[in-house]
């Protein structure tokens, strides 16, 4: 009972650390935004068939001349209300926006994060126990290639490939008629438009997660009771799976926290490039609006996946290593 509460307490105060977080992270994005220069109605002052009367409405309604405190507290307000401030390009609410935005960000991210680590603590493991043979060196040499890719050009060339073979869509999340097609038309529609963003977002975080995998277990599999077990005549293969990987969870499950901010800002480069309809390409197109409420609740919405994500790899860690619990609790 003493250490189920010590661990409520545990994830309770990251919880409070990471809606201190939050808080700052909202109001710094809002300044940001407020502080760009224009506005939403300095292009509809161009229009000569736009009456200055029309634009001064248009200021009043959407509160533009109100100072940066005020505005941030009618948006704070907003939240209470579960609306998240009025968007002026979809001209509505931003909630409703959001959650769909959310969804499909969350179905590319989590499908890139766990094929990432699959990968790459199959790769990682093999390069580990052949450290210095030539499966080591193939590793290294392509994990350093693409670490030497930009995302948008690794985006661009997934998207070449697309438009080449004809084989894959250029965009998108759905083909048009995907509301007629079957159960199993559907899934694989959907697998077919996944396939590209997936595999963009995946080589991005590969490299770092397969080169961190090999390193913890070579250090792993250099330590005395690693050496004992190999002495009484365990199988590398045994030895590698059931003993060096378990060893080497606890860094790995700290890195995971990280994998998953990496993943959410590459997600930026590729829901642009691959027009996948995401957080990433709502937050673009709401910056080039400067739609205020709109990014905002783009930002503080990535920025609560982010935290979830730290928090995830908290409660793991906090399970796995009992020295956490101590100093922690």
């Amino acid at each position: 009972m003493i250490g189920y509460y010590a661990a409520v307490r545990y994830l309770c105060r990251r919880l409070g650390q990471g809606l201190l977080v939050l808080f700052a992270v909202s109001a710094l994005s809002f300044a940001l935004a407020e502080t760009a220069p224009g506005s939403i109605v300095d292009e509809l002052r161009l229009n000569p068939r736009i009456s200055p009367a029309t634009i001064a409405a248009m200021r009043d309604r959407y509160g533009l001349d109100e100072s940066l405190p005020e505005k941030y507290l009618h948006w704070l307000q907003s939240i209470w209300r579960r609306d998240f401030g009025y968007s002026v390009i979809y001209q509505g609410p931003v909630a409703p926006l959001l959650w769909p935005r959310v969804r499909n960000t969350l179905l590319l991210t989590v499908t890139a994060t766990a094929l990432a680590w699959l990968v790459a603590l199959v790769v990682g493991a093999w390069a580990a126990s052949r450290k210095g043979q030539w499966p080591d060196r193939l590793t290294a040499a392509g994990t350093t290639i693409l670490l030497s890719v930009p995302d948008l050009l690794l985006g661009l060339l997934l998207l070449l490939l697309a438009v080449r073979t004809g084989y894959f869509p250029t965009g998108g999340l759905a083909s048009v008629g995907f509301d007629e097609l079957g159960t199993l038309e559907k899934l694989g529609d959907l697998g077919a438009h996944l396939f590209l963003p997936v595999t963009g977002l995946m080589l991005i975080e590969l490299p770092t997660l397969a080169r961190h995998v090999r390193a913890s277990l070579i250090e792993v599999l250099q330590a005395p009771f690693i050496q004992a077990a190999r002495a009484t005549g365990i199988s590398e293969q045994r030895l590698l799976v059931r003993h060096a990987l378990r060893a080497a969870a606890n860094p790995l499950i700290a890195l995971f926290g990280l994998s998953v901010a990496g993943l959410l800002s590459a997600s930026l480069v590729i829901e642009a490039v691959m027009s996948w309809p995401g957080l990433g390409l709502l937050l673009l197109e709401a910056v080039g609006a400067r739609d205020l409420h709109l990014v905002v609740a783009a930002v503080t919405c990535s920025t609560i996946l982010l935290i979830a994500g730290n928090l995830l790899a908290d409660a793991l860690l906090y399970l796995a290593d009992p020295r956490v619990r101590p100093q922690q609790a």
